[in-house]
């Protein structure tokens, strides 16, 4: 099943709207809420991993667009630089979705791309700047 993550901006007169159960209602689609900020009467924003058949991503990326939604395509990422990396595990309290791990019988770090949100509070946590925020 494709998996496509996606920036929704709304503005102020969506913020009520039934959306991501439109999503999944009508489309199919499976969604899991990465980040989300809303904020009544002004604006919202929510970073969304849609997983689902082609078709119904692409149907529900255009509903989306219809609404009046503004959709981009996550662009950017962490980026673990495994040679400034020391295994101190500071980051890993500070990692939420698990992204940064450490394995406690060698004591050495990993990092999953695919469970990371772009949080980007491991940035701060690392005092080796073993991490950054990747726009590729």
């Amino acid at each position: 099943m494709p998996k496509k993550k996606v920036v929704l901006n709304f503005a102020p007169h969506l913020i009520d709207q039934p959306i991501t159960y439109r999503l999944t209602g009508d489309y199919g689609l499976v969604v899991n809420i990465l980040r989300a900020r809303i904020t009544p009467n002004e604006s919202g924003q929510m970073v969304l991993e849609l997983s689902g058949k082609r078709g119904q991503l692409e149907d529900g990326l255009n509903f989306l667009v219809k609404m009046g939604v503004d959709v981009e395509p996550l662009a950017q990422g962490m980026k673990w630089l495994e040679e400034r990396c020391v295994h101190c595990t500071a980051c890993v309290a500070s990692c939420r979705p698990h992204a940064l791990a450490v394995d406690r019988t060698d004591m050495t770090m990993s990092f999953d791309q695919e469970r990371c949100i772009a949080c980007d509070l491991c940035l701060s946590a690392c005092p080796y700047r073993a991490l950054e925020m990747s726009f590729e």
